[in-house]
């Protein structure tokens, strides 16, 4: 009975954790480029009380073992690269990229950060940055008397000056891919970093070596689904409750036991 209060426990804290994790989507819902993460869970050492294919006195094998499990234990949060939906802003800055890809960004600290977060702006110098400031990498400038803007699928930076009626080339964007991108480490701020389990950053233009391609004018959803994570958060909650009913169980049992007498 002690062992099923520690093993419900365990059950109550991996509910809660998962309730958690199903909020944190739930929050970032409108959040651009979002990838909703996934729990997983691992079940915890087993106490073997009985081996199988021991021979008993009268010479017969036991069949199978008799063992006991301790619960449950959070494994890992999985995030889910999924492409999220397209919406049109109208914006010539907003990006969106359909297929597999990050842009990169350059943090204040000197670092390369990547998002899938494609709403930049023209900051003061006329360089891209995103939302916090930071300056896209390869950094691109605007000119001042740029009339337009134009990024075609493949990245290419081109504007229109005053006077003139021919575009002109002002860059060239990049993005980068990840062997493993459920590897990159989340940062906040819609960026994420690179790890040794994600790998080195491949550098391609988009379109190139498996990247995909910019759609201009248009943001990428999150890829969050409302129903699913209300089904989830309706699992955990009755998990949670039938683990809490266990412990409830369990002290029962251990009153019982208590009082007994001859």
């Amino acid at each position: 009975m002690i062992r099923a209060l520690n093993t419900a426990a365990t059950g109550m804290y991996a509910q809660q954790l998962f309730i958690d994790n199903i909020a944190h989507n739930l929050a970032n819902v409108n959040t651009t480029g979002f990838k909703r993460v996934r729990m997983e869970f691992q079940d915890l050492i087993y106490q073997t009380l009985r081996s199988s294919g021991n021979t008993q006195e009268l010479g017969q094998i036991l069949p199978v073992e008799l063992q006991v499990g301790h619960g449950v234990r959070p494994a890992a949060s999985q995030k889910s690269f999924a492409q999220g939906n397209t919406n049109p802003t109208g914006n010539p800055l907003d990006l969106a990229i359909e297929g597999d890809g990050f842009f990169q960004v350059t943090h204040p600290d000197g670092t390369i950060k990547y998002t899938r977060d494609g709403s930049f702006k023209v900051s003061p110098d006329g360089a891209l940055v995103n939302s916090e400031g930071y300056p896209m990498e390869p950094s691109i400038t605007v000119p001042a008397d740029a009339t337009s803007i134009t990024i075609t699928r493949d990245g290419t930076v081109s504007v229109m000056l005053v006077g003139e009626v021919e575009p002109t080339t002002v860059g060239q964007l990049e993005m980068v891919r990840f062997v493993n991108p459920a590897g990159l480490l989340n940062e906040g701020q819609n960026l994420y970093a690179e790890t040794a389990s994600s790998g080195p950053p491949i550098v391609a233009n988009p379109g190139d070596e498996g990247l995909g391609t910019l759609a201009q004018g248009y943001l990428e959803n999150s890829n969050v689904q409302i129903v699913e994570e209300m089904v989830a958060m309706i699992t955990a909650q009755r998990a949670y409750e039938v683990s809490s009913k266990a412990i409830k169980t369990a002290d029962d049992m251990l009153g019982i036991a208590n009082h007994l007498k001859r």
